[in-house]
């Protein structure tokens, strides 16, 4: 139970942050904070992967993409003409579909979003299982390249494709419902209550990860990012692991694309572009490959930081920069940087011979 102690603080912290700012005014803060976490939620999957499992991943924005395009289009494309087709009867019998009225009071008949996310979060861990198998067979740059190539791939197909919006994404995304009361939408008056769905989830994928990690997948995850080849030979299905730990993550993403589509009411081709990726792999690095809280961290206060604009248009050359910074002075992450040893170093007697 030891290893859950620092998530109760967090919970603490939580509430804190947001009775702080409903008493100074500043709930509009709370927007930026509701998708920093959504955010996180590919980060820490992201770094199961990477510092776990010791495979790298330049694609998981198409991953975070293919949850949010799938779960907007099931649930904004009318279907009512094809209401009288017996596959449409048999999804109203079993209540996959809805009927609502748009802006403009035309009837619509789409997925409810609970079944649009259903259908996004397993396709895209069905498209991890398919590219993973071939593609998880490479080992450091060529992973890294086959990777960024399935990411370039699904940023062009959403980019070129009017069922998706093209450039222009998709909008007037409906809000998710996830209890009576409880709906996950972007609304003024839902913000205090989408700031807690948003960490739940986080929370949730906290205690998953922790779980996992301590648990015998979890030193056996170790071991192949050690040394694969002495893992294998002890016995360790090192295919299967990390086949499982990239679906695993991807469908992490996923769903953190589902519910931030439906909080935005929208999303557009940015989300699955190549510097999405390149961001979440920079903020893996800089909390620590192998840290789910430093990756946890770093990825929420990053993140706040961006969507409040505080980079101004430098946004994506400030991630790129941390990247390679992080690689060159900190590899283990900041949070593990030891800045007393690094003084000591530099200052210790340098010049003797």
């Amino acid at each position: 139970m030891k290893q859950f102690l620092p998530l109760a603080g967090l919970a603490v912290l939580l509430v804190c942050v947001q009775l702080l700012t409903q008493w100074t005014g500043t709930t509009y803060y709370l927007t930026q904070l509701t998708m920093s976490a959504y955010y996180s939620v590919v980060i820490i999957g992201l770094c199961l992967l990477m510092g776990y499992a010791g495979q790298i991943s330049l694609g998981h924005a198409g991953f975070f993409a293919i949850g949010g395009y799938m779960s907007a289009m099931l649930t904004t494309r009318n279907l009512i003409t094809f209401q009288d087709q017996d596959w449409m009867v048999l999804l109203d019998k079993i209540g996959f579909l809805a009927a609502r009225q748009d802006l403009y009071g035309e009837a619509i008949l789409s997925f409810q979003p609970w079944a649009a996310a259903i259908i996004a979060v397993g396709l895209a861990g069905v498209i991890a299982f398919i590219i993973g198998i071939p593609v998880l067979k490479l080992k450091g740059h060529y992973l890294a390249m086959a990777t960024l190539g399935f990411g370039i791939i699904v940023f062009r197909v959403f980019l070129a494709s009017e069922i998706f919006g093209e450039a222009d994404g998709i909008s007037e995304v409906p809000g998710f419902t996830l209890l009576p009361g409880v709906t996950v939408t972007g609304s003024f008056g839902a913000r205090v209550s989408n700031y807690y769905i948003a960490w739940t989830l986080v929370v949730v994928a906290m205690v998953m990860l922790i779980n996992l990690i301590n648990s015998r997948v979890g030193r056996a995850l170790r071991a192949i990012h050690g040394a694969e080849e002495a893992a294998n030979a002890t016995g360790i299905d090192t295919a299967g692991y990390k086949l499982k730990t990239f679906v695993l993550s991807a469908v992490m993403a996923a769903v953190a694309g589902v519910f931030l589509t439906h909080y935005n009411g929208g999303i557009g081709p940015s989300e699955a572009g190549v510097m999405k990726s390149v961001r979440y792999v920079a903020l893996v690095a800089v909390g620590g490959m192998a840290n789910i809280w430093g990756a946890l961290s770093m990825g929420v206060i990053l993140n706040f930081l961006s969507l409040r604009g505080f980079f101004g248009s430098y946004d994506d050359a400030v991630f790129g920069a941390i990247l390679i910074v992080i690689m060159l002075f900190a590899p283990e992450g900041l949070l593990r940087l030891n800045l007393v040893a690094k003084f000591k170093k530099m200052f210790s007697g340098g010049s003797r011979k």
